[in-house]
């Protein structure tokens, strides 16, 4: 299946599960109703920065939006062949993303992402009803990142941890693309009270 096609089902198959209009996911995710719309119909080619926008407004990672929404009758395979595994880039920057793990359930995602050269790509943050726990595990090159305020460069072998609740900038600033792995795991918020 095209990989714009797999989203926009995705997308929509998720908001319908929570039983959102298109009006009540675009005020929850920032991303505009018409826009929503272009991409659960296939006809847009949403950025890293909206898909992260509309997996916060949908409570998922954004790793999330690339599986297979459809419940097969049998259990998932617990092995992800790599012919099996969505590639998809994003087209505002040309980072291109993996996602590694197969379609059984896990409470950890993984991706492999190849960050072109010179590039950079800003997440906002957003509030999430999930609790996300993200770690990227630099294989070659060299990637700035900005999480919040704090300022951090990774090299090969280098591991940031961080949760998935502030601002976070990746930059490439280095003439090589780089190759890192992010492993995500999600939790229930914990509510106050």
């Amino acid at each position: 299946m095209d990989i714009n096609a797999r989203i926009a089902r995705r997308v929509r198959d998720l908001r319908d599960a929570q039983g959102f209009s298109l009006e009540a996911l675009a005020e929850r995710s920032g991303v505009s109703r018409s826009n929503i719309s272009l991409i659960e119909r296939g006809q847009s080619s949403p950025t890293a920065t909206v898909l992260d926008k509309l997996a916060a407004g949908l409570g998922v990672t954004m790793a999330s939006l690339f599986e297979d929404g459809a419940s097969p009758a049998a259990e998932p395979s617990p092995l992800a062949r790599v012919a099996e595994q969505p590639l998809w880039t994003d087209p505002a920057s040309g980072y291109v993303r993996r996602n590694l793990s197969p379609a059984a359930r896990s409470p950890i995602q993984l991706v492999d992402v190849v960050f072109p050269a010179g590039q950079r790509v800003a997440y906002d943050g957003a509030a999430r009803e999930v609790e996300i726990h993200q770690q990227v595990w630099m294989i070659d090159g060299v990637m700035d990142l900005t999480v919040g305020d704090a300022q951090w460069r990774l090299e090969s072998g280098d591991c940031l941890a961080m949760r998935l609740d502030l601002p976070i900038v990746y930059r490439n600033p280095t003439r090589k693309p780089a190759r890192y792995l992010v492993a995500l795991a999600s939790l229930p918020t914990r509510r106050n009270g």
